[in-house]
């Protein structure tokens, strides 16, 4: 009878653990197609980020991408390094950093805009149950933000 304390401890009662092990195989299939661009999964969403939006703070960028700047950071001076963004501090106010997409930035969106429909592909979901699972994930983000 004791052991019936601890089911809530097994892993297949667990929602964190599908979560983490589906993000894990869903990033490992994003792999192949990332490397014919030369990016990590977290360059690529950082690069998703620019493409829509062109010019971001660090602060924006990590807010948007749920990234703190130690991660950011070394992403971004990589990324920099290959001549995808840059990285400047405007005069006016010298703490924040603003990034910027480059033009073989914007060159590079023209060989990623097959990536989405290649993963859709590579998974198993109906396009019903994909927009299912999108909207709950952003439920749980959405309710992560506001804590």
């Amino acid at each position: 009878m004791s052991d019936q304390k601890y089911d809530v401890l097994k892993i297949k009662n667990q929602l964190c653990f599908p979560l983490y092990a589906s993000a894990r195989e869903v990033v490992k299939r994003y792999t192949p197609f990332l490397d014919e661009l030369g990016l990590t999964y977290t360059q690529y969403i950082v690069m998703m980020a620019l493409w829509e939006r062109k010019s971001l703070t660090v602060k924006e960028l990590g807010r948007i991408l749920f990234l703190d700047s130690g991660t950011l950071t070394p992403l971004l001076k990589k990324l920099e390094a290959k001549g995808l963004l840059t990285r400047r501090r405007p005069r006016e106010d010298e703490r924040n950093l603003i990034v910027t997409l480059s033009e073989a930035g914007e060159r590079l969106r023209e060989k990623a805009v097959e990536i989405p429909e290649r993963m859709a592909r590579c998974l198993t979901l109906e396009p019903e149950e994909a927009e299912t699972l999108y909207k709950l994930l952003y439920k749980i983000l959405d309710g992560t933000e506001k804590r």
